[in-house]
């Protein structure tokens, strides 16, 4: 979500809000580094992920899950985890028109997103600790049932391993303030 979003989410917040600023302003800074870790070139050279707006949105919510499966070991972030997941409808919403998808389907398009996540979420946690579910939840998830080359799996999973060990290194307060460097 870009610093312009921002602010102008925090300005309709103040002028037909109670004045306070919105709380997931404060999650923002991680979204940027999800979505920076989503770009990067090597997911879609090495991995083989289709560089695509299915591709890109495929990179994004599988990091997105890996946050909210870090934040998720402490029920102290749930809201923290609730409001992540906000900004994101948020950015994801506004992806949508920007696309040109209409004001009437927009909400059926965001209904999508959410269970795609949730989908993500569930596979990657039970699949973390097993190479083969593994492997299968990323095919199904971020290659969409193509089998890439074995080489490109390989990477693409060692990718997802080396964030999550890197998110687990790292305090839930230090990652919800942006602050974490993983």
């Amino acid at each position: 979500m870009s610093k312009d979003i921002s602010a102008v989410m925090t300005l309709l917040k103040r002028l037909f809000g109670n004045g306070q600023p919105d709380p997931k302003i404060k999650l923002v800074p991680l979204y940027n580094q999800i979505v920076a870790k989503a770009r990067e070139p090597h997911w879609y050279v090495e991995g083989q992920v289709p560089d695509s707006l299915d591709g890109r949105f495929d990179m994004v919510a599988t990091i997105l899950s890996l946050v909210l499966l870090r934040l998720e070991e402490s029920k102290a972030y749930a809201l923290d985890m609730a409001r992540m997941t906000e900004v994101f409808i948020d950015d994801m919403d506004g992806q949508l028109r920007e696309v040109g998808i209409g004001d009437m389907i927009v909400g059926k398009h965001i209904g999508q997103i959410m269970s795609a996540l949730g989908g993500r979420v569930g596979a990657l946690r039970n699949a973390m600790d097993d190479h083969s579910v593994l492997d299968d939840a990323l095919v199904r998830n971020i290659y969409r049932s193509v089998t890439p080359s074995p080489e490109a799996l390989a990477h693409t999973r060692q990718g997802v391993l080396d964030i999550k060990r890197a998110l687990g290194a790292q305090l839930p307060d230090n990652l919800v303030e942006g602050d974490a460097r993983w």
